[in-house]
């Protein structure tokens, strides 16, 4: 028999096991064996290697961020870094966060082949869907604890009702 505490434990989004923080979507994972993780606990948005690797190969020539404040567009040497804070890939003029600019640059960007644009979109398509299936495997789990916890309350009360019956 299952245990009853009385109390309905609220089963929890993923959590990133080093940092605590929720896992989101949009943030950049890395996998160790069955363990899901931020590849960078202070930046959990922040770019893969993979696609700065993509970013410096094949874009290095021309502009991969437009600041959407000053309305000027930079390329990856002119962005700046807060050496105080996990802040990268600023812009040098009013200092906004331009790494979703980079991302969207880079998997809309002529310069780099198009299967490499194709298999970098899925890749990343891969970690939403997973972070997804977590988000919906955590709901159904606690969905299902809730039915047992809810049987398990239905059938106490049944035998509490039962024995007091059986004693009048």
């Amino acid at each position: 028999m299952v245990p009853f505490s009385g109390t309905v434990q609220q089963m929890t989004e993923p959590k990133c096991p080093r940092c605590s923080q929720l896992i989101a979507s949009d943030d950049t994972l890395a996998f160790y064996g069955s363990q899901i993780f931020h590849l960078d606990c202070r930046r959990p948005r922040d770019l893969s290697h993979e696609e700065r690797t993509l970013l410096f190969r094949y874009c290095w020539d021309h502009a991969v961020a437009q600041c959407a404040e000053c309305r000027h567009g930079f390329r990856q040497q002119q962005l700046w870094t807060d050496l105080f804070s996990p802040r990268t890939h600023l812009c040098p003029e009013c200092w906004i966060d331009l790494t979703a600019s980079m991302r969207s640059h880079l998997y809309a960007c002529v310069a780099v082949p198009k299967e490499v644009r194709r298999r970098a979109e899925e890749a990343r398509e891969a970690a939403r869907k997973l972070v997804k299936q977590s988000h919906q495997l955590s709901d159904r789990a606690d969905v299902l604890m809730r039915e047992a916890e809810a049987a398990i309350a239905a059938l106490r009360e049944t035998m509490r009702r039962e024995a007091s019956r059986r004693l009048t």
